[in-house]
């Protein structure tokens, strides 16, 4: 079976993985890699985020009585995808509902993953269908990691992020894997976020009342990139302090609250799909 499957139009070429659907590799024409490459630091590249984004308390889902155990970000990222269709620019990926799979979130699912090259921008769609006989609960989340610095001999706080409109909402924090029910002050200034490692010492900083949708990754003298999103409500901004990338993170759904507790299909933020029904969410990242 392919392990690896590599598009290319000219302009992009990007390697998606079938082990969890991972896009792996993103190039310019140039050759130059965009994605972290999955140092000992963090050994991911852009993992899929469902059917939780970020933890529940104490790892259990609730759910008529039971409890089960869907540990911070859930199982797609970790189960390996069957290939629906290639071609040189474009290809799709599912996963279904198994077992192993109801063992921890006992839900009828169906999750399409699919890419597309077009001129100077990859289409990354995740759509969520329910074959089920009752709502379908979750969350999806796209996790790229780019790299930071985006080219070599530019200092990581010469970065920024940029949005299209100002943003001077609160944002919010994590608390050992669980959401702080407390807002903190925005970072942004205008609609401009200063980038600095020191950002990342309290964990990710998340947007979950965000006016724009779509961000410029920027840094004096190197080629930007570009994210714009449909679907998604909050994002996340991340890195793992030391390691050389940043993870910019559209979502639908976070962390519990850590005052939160209850059955799952009442959990903030899901998606509750009805039978017979789906849900997609996409992300277009382009080079600017």
């Amino acid at each position: 079976m392919m392990d690896r499957y590599t598009l290319s139009n000219g302009y992009l070429s990007a390697t998606v993985r079938a082990d969890g659907a991972e896009l792996c590799s993103l190039r310019d024409s140039e050759g130059t890699e965009l994605l972290w490459q999955a140092g000992p630091e963090w050994p991911r590249h852009a993992p899929v985020l469902f059917p939780i984004v970020g933890r529940l308390k104490d790892d259990t889902l609730q759910h008529q009585g039971r409890t089960y155990r869907l540990t911070q970000h859930g199982f797609a990222r970790d189960r390996r995808f069957a290939w629906l269709s290639r071609s040189a620019t474009a290809c799709k990926l599912v996963l279904h509902d198994d077992p192993d799979t109801r063992a921890v979130y006992p839900f009828a699912f169906r999750l399409e993953v699919a890419y597309a090259l077009d001129d100077d921008a990859l289409s990354w769609t995740m759509t969520v269908s329910n074959p089920g006989r009752e709502r379908l609960p979750c969350a999806l989340g796209a996790h790229p990691a780019f790299a930071w610095p985006l080219a070599a001999g530019i200092e990581k706080t010469a970065h920024l992020l940029e949005f299209p409109d100002a943003e001077p909402a609160p944002i919010r924090r994590v608390v050992n894997g669980l959401l702080d029910p407390a807002p903190h002050p925005t970072p942004v200034t205008g609609s401009r976020l200063a980038l600095d490692p020191a950002l990342f010492e309290a964990d990710a900083v998340i947007f979950d009342t965000l006016d724009s949708s779509s961000v410029r990754y920027t840094a004096p003298g190197a080629e930007a990139i570009e994210l714009a999103w449909e679907g998604f409500r909050e994002l996340g901004v991340w890195q793992r302090v030391g390691a050389d990338f940043l993870c910019i993170e559209p979502w639908h759904g976070m962390a519990s609250p850590a005052d939160w507790t209850g059955p799952f299909v009442e959990k903030p933020g899901l998606m509750l799909i009805p039978p017979g029904d789906q849900r997609s969410c996409s992300l277009r990242i382009r080079l600017c």
